[in-house]
């Protein structure tokens, strides 16, 4: 027996989601080593747009699956915990792209307006230093820009374990399913043997009660005739 749609379609999202987070951390490598993350800046939009989409799909086919009672109570809430912990990865997903990215990418305006956001600037390339770099040298700016992406590729390890973990779990609960799903088609089986056999023996019993009474019949007949 295949498994349940709903359950391939979880699967298919949850290995989207760790694509996207290996991305994350190859376009954080490339930044590192002073590569060309366009190409992958692109690709993590796409995905992380698709992502979305799919989660909303899976809530949507979950609502009407649950409404229709077509599952047990347990199962739907199970699988709204699965999606539930989805979203939150691809929140998660979302705010590092975009976080790195701002990092990686500051916006023309930005540059246009020295970092204010309106208005012109005498010298565009003026921007606002942080505390946290102020006073150092380039070597030691670019060494703690390597901590921060380090930082985060170790959480996006992380979230990948996790994602590999709820996937893993998707597909228990699709096995268990399918197994539950076999226990019940071989009692079907079972209950339509029954059935037929209670049925051949109550028409055997009709039979022999017929057959009964028409003895009794004769005999109360042959009775009469002696007298």
């Amino acid at each position: 027996m295949s498994q349940d749609l709903w359950l391939q379609n979880y699967d298919a999202a949850c290995r989207l989601a760790q694509e996207i987070a290996e991305n994350i951390h190859e376009r954080n490598r490339q930044q590192r080593t002073g590569g060309n993350p366009a190409k992958l800046n692109m690709t993590l939009r796409a995905s992380l747009q698709k992502l979305k989409q799919n989660i909303a799909q899976l809530r949507e086919t979950l609502n009407q699956t649950s409404a229709q009672r077509r599952i047990m109570q347990a199962e739907a809430n199970r699988r709204q915990t699965l999606v539930d912990d989805l979203a939150t990865r691809e929140m998660r997903l979302n705010a590092s792209f975009k976080g790195d990215l701002l990092e990686a990418e500051p916006s023309r305006s930005s540059l246009m307006t020295g970092g204010s956001g309106s208005g012109p600037a005498g010298n565009p390339w003026l921007v606002n230093e942080s505390e946290e770099t102020r006073g150092l040298s380039f070597g030691e700016i670019k060494h703690h820009q390597q901590q921060i992406i380090e930082a985060q590729d170790a959480g996006l390890d992380a979230l990948a374990a996790v994602i590999s973990r709820q996937k893993q779990m998707g597909q228990e609960i699709g096995n268990e399913l399918e197994e539950q799903n076999e226990i019940i088609d071989d009692l079907a089986q079972l209950v339509d043997k029954t059935d037929s056999r209670i049925k051949n023996e109550t028409h055997r019993v009709k039979l022999l009660d017929t057959k009964s009474a028409s003895c009794e019949l004769k005999g109360i007949k042959s009775i009469a005739c002696k007298w």
